[in-house]
């Protein structure tokens, strides 16, 4: 089984000895108007320098006392999607072009290349070592020639790049290679045993880069058994896994294990693999955090908890005509909808209506309307002309407890659920319930 992940990739870029500068060009150009730099560091994002965006072209000037180092740069939101990390070490002038569609290229910066060509040529020849095994290959010569170039290429690049920023990368990505021929089960173990061997945790700029975490993940998630065939047996591994990286970064920062934990988590989440998500959180994370003073990432990931896709929808309890009634309660079907809007929301007022037609021909369908509100007269009115849902109201709006309980940040908010109660959708329109429940 062959656990698949997207990581950023990473580029260097360079600066000048005083005040060094990174300029370039962005396309398309009306997609981009600003860019931020924020220092890397163990702790954290620290802001640096900003600068707009014209036709495409910028310059942005870095302070003379910016540190050499990992530098990410932001140019949309959510800015943990949309940035390119560089490395700046005030010795060159970087220039570079970004295209959407094809990435990232280079035009001025020496070190950049020489990671760049490092990274590619390193990882084409471990792709070819892994296809050796894959078509089940028994020749040694081959396998001895992919070894070789292997070493070659690492030996190379780390002897030849001596005190350069990309050299800590370098070093630290030099994995495990046989001596001799080893079968795929055998290579895998060892790869496993001596996976941290060359990782140095006390560098800080390997520590604010995403390069020692992304390593962490990939322990956790890819060195694994060739012969798990099950998914329980996959978490046992997985599990594993969690509790030999935690132990491995034990006495690094607080805010450098938050991180690396942090990472392995949203990945498990990204996979559903919830009871790994939630042993990370109760036997590490969690601790972790609090720690750290991150009390709002244990918040999100309780909240995340309670809502994900399989988890029991937390209550909802409302009145009608003074007679009290609760989610957990309500008539027997095979599906429930819950909606949270508000009386005065326009997107509200357009979509509601045509759901409440629509859905009239799902005779197994309950619906609960929370209308999220600051006083009751206008929702009484309009909640009236949905006489097919039922209407629960939640004053206070966006600070109620079912807003908070249910982390309502827009409306309307959809959540599909089975017979049980159970999350099973989260659809992001009217159209997409409608769309699901005919499926």
């Amino acid at each position: 089984m062959k656990v698949f992940f997207i990581f950023c990739i990473l580029f260097i870029s360079i600066g000048l000895n005083a005040q060094g500068s990174i300029s370039g060009n962005f396309s398309p150009a009306k997609d981009f108007k600003w860019l931020i730099a924020y220092e890397l560091t163990p702790g954290g994002e620290r802001y640096t320098a900003d600068t707009a965006v014209k036709d495409g072209s910028f310059t942005l000037e870095m302070p003379m006392n910016a540190k050499p180092g990992m530098y990410r740069l932001v140019y949309a939101v959510p800015q943990n999607e949309f940035y390119i990390d560089v490395i700046y070490d005030k010795k060159e002038q970087v220039k570079f072009n970004f295209n959407i569609q094809d990435g990232l290229t280079i035009t001025n910066s020496i070190e950049n290349k020489w990671f760049n060509e490092y990274f590619s040529k390193i990882n084409t020849s471990q792709d070819r070592l892994m296809e050796y095994y894959e078509k089940g290959s028994e020749s040694k010569n081959e396998f001895t020639d992919i070894i070789k170039e292997l070493k070659t290429i690492q030996k190379s690049y780390e002897e030849n790049h001596i005190n350069t920023i990309a050299q800590k990368f370098i070093k630290a990505n030099r994995s495990y290679l046989p001596e001799d021929y080893e079968d795929l089960e055998t290579f895998l173990k060892q790869k496993k045993e001596h996976h941290f061997d060359n990782l140095n945790l006390n560098d800080p700029i390997l520590q604010g880069s995403n390069f020692l975490t992304d390593k962490i993940s990939s322990y956790v998630f890819s060195a694994l058994p060739s012969d798990i065939t099950t998914n329980n047996a996959l978490v046992v591994e997985i599990i594993k896994n969690v509790n030999t990286a935690a132990d491995f970064i034990k006495n690094t920062p607080i805010n450098f294990q938050t991180k690396a934990l942090h990472q392995i988590w949203e990945i498990a989440e990204t996979n559903t693999m919830g009871s790994v998500q939630d042993y990370i959180f109760t036997n590490h994370l969690k601790k972790l955090a609090i720690a750290n003073g991150n009390q709002k990432m244990v918040d999100d990931i309780e909240s995340s908890t309670r809502l994900r896709i399989g988890a029991k929808s937390p209550e909802i309890n409302w009145q009608t005509n003074g007679k009290k009634h609760a989610l957990s309660t309500m008539e027997k079907a095979e599906n429930y909808l819950l909606v949270f809007w508000s009386s005065t929301c326009s997107h509200c007022l357009k979509e509601l209506p045509i759901l409440h037609k629509k859905l009239k021909g799902f005779s197994s369908l309950r619906v609960l309307a929370i209308g999220l509100e600051d006083d009751e007269t206008n929702w009484k009115k309009v909640s009236a002309t949905l006489p097919n849902f039922s209407h629960a109201i939640a004053l206070g709006k966006w600070e109620s407890d079912y807003a908070q309980t249910f982390k309502i940040q827009s409306t309307p908010t959809y959540f599909i659920l089975d017979s049980e109660k159970r999350f099973i959708a989260k659809p992001e329109s009217d159209k997409e319930v409608v769309e699901f429940l005919e499926n």
